[in-house]
């Protein structure tokens, strides 16, 4: 790997080479919205050594305004070109930040960090955390409506239509900005797609992450229509979900394959699902952080809602996919509630403390269920164990607000800050007059 010095120059070098003339500084609020400023290439070599000053009170989740000097620290290794921009002459470029004070020091409330402390915390265990999302996503005509382009279904070959172009255009694009991409298809509902990209460690998947959501939008609007990650835009089907598969390496080695285990899985793999399963009520509000996320989190439309986890039955929380059994490599578990309007740097630090918690503390892992959990009855699903993630973000921030393990895992000032940003939603929207009200209620009362 090259030293920061190193990769400082191939970054001044590649710059001069492709007549860069803007470099895009990306960063992300608490909520995942990507943010951006841009700085001319003569400003390069200093941003690189020192950062870039900016203002840091007027970003969500960050500092208030007598403490609002923050910087940003490109990461030399993100510099990547972007595609849709000029290329010939007055190029653009982009890199991911770390927000740092003026001082040097960490920023607490950088996501980014965030994710960084606890891979740390990880390593310190010897294990490197491996993640794969799958983003669903919808297009639209416009942004004003939930009129789609296609209506094709899961797997469909559709005859060729702006949609089916669309994502061919996406795909080469994040290829051209080195992000491996494994499959692309039609999702279950109409207008609905998904693009996996390859799997990767989880701080390199985080900025993946934030540059497919930009990508897929970018490659629409330049083609006058609108891509929505909104986990339910649509009453009555599919929601868009971000089924994550993940894993931990120890030493070069898969660390939740035994290839006597039950499943193939360690004893490893089996605390990480127990903790997932144990905290998930808990963490809920940053994998599903929005009032929408709740309206795909319902039964019937493939959304889990049990906490369970099973070999292949997709209606519950965890999965252990079966493609490939007793491939070492191919041994991970599908965490099949988070959607992909969520903060991925967030989302993935919660996930890895809530397993490395089942590891540490040796949780027991429960048997996985094999019936389909939706068809169990209440009873049923009583005796065995089965509890519910929260129906509501209201209930999500009350499990959230308690949570030890989700104050550690985000520290103090993300934590407290998002949990407060979450309340203000909850209050903005539940003193809405909704369309349904007024349909309901207005004729009869």
């Amino acid at each position: 790997m090259r030293s920061r010095n190193e990769a400082n120059e191939y970054v001044l070098k590649t710059a001069k080479e492709h007549d860069v003339k803007f470099i895009r500084l990306w960063f992300t609020d608490i909520l995942g919205f990507l943010k951006s400023f841009a700085i001319t290439v003569e400003e390069l070599e200093g941003a690189l050594e020192e950062g870039m000053g900016f203002d840091g009170s007027s970003i969500e989740g960050f500092t208030r305004i007598d403490e609002s000097d923050m910087m940003a620290l490109p990461e030399p290794e993100t510099f990547q070109l972007l595609p849709w921009r000029p290329k010939e002459q007055h190029a653009v470029a982009r890199m991911f930040c770390d927000i740092i004070k003026p001082e040097g020091t960490a920023f607490d409330g950088d996501p980014r960090f965030v994710l960084k402390r606890n891979l740390q915390r990880a390593a310190d265990l010897g294990y490197t955390y491996y993640v794969g999302p799958e983003l669903e996503y919808f297009y639209f005509k416009d942004k004003y409506s939930t009129e789609g382009l296609d209506e094709g279904g899961y797997f469909d070959m559709t005859p060729l239509d702006l949609a089916t172009d669309l994502r061919r255009e996406t795909v080469l694009t994040l290829e051209e900005m080195g992000i491996g991409v494994e499959y692309s298809h039609h999702e279950v509902a109409g207008s609905q797609h998904e693009i996996d990209v390859r799997y990767t460690d989880a701080l390199t998947m985080a900025d993946n992450v934030m540059t497919y959501r930009l990508v897929v939008k970018q490659i629409a609007l330049a083609h006058g229509v609108h891509a929505s990650f909104m986990p339910k835009p649509v009453f009555g089907i599919n929601g868009s979900g971000m089924h994550v598969h993940q894993s931990l390496f120890k030493d070069g080695r898969n660390a939740f394959f035994d290839r006597n285990g039950e499943y193939y899985l360690s004893e490893t793999a089996r605390s990480f699902i127990a903790g997932l399963l144990r905290h998930a009520p808990e963490f809920t509000a940053v994998t599903n952080q929005w009032v929408n996320s709740y309206k795909r989190l319902v039964p019937g439309y493939e959304a889990p809602v049990y906490l369970s986890w099973a070999r292949r039955n997709r209606a519950d929380l965890i999965r252990v996919p079966g493609y490939k059994p007793g491939n070492e490599n191919a041994t991970r578990l599908e965490l099949r509630s988070p959607d992909p309007a969520c903060n991925p740097y967030l989302a993935f630090s919660v996930m890895l403390a809530a397993g490395l918690e089942g590891i540490e503390k040796g949780y027991e892992c429960p048997e996985p269920v094999q019936e389909n959990v939706y068809l169990m009855t209440e009873q049923e699903r009583k005796d065995r164990g089965i509890a519910t993630l929260p129906a509501n973000l209201y209930e999500a921030i009350q499990v959230a607000e308690s949570s030890e393990l989700l104050r550690k895992a985000l520290g103090d000032h993300v934590f407290e800050a998002f949990i407060q940003n979450k309340k203000i939603e909850w209050h903005e929207y539940s003193t809405q007059v909704t369309e349904y009200e007024i349909n309901r209620y207005l004729p009869i009362l």
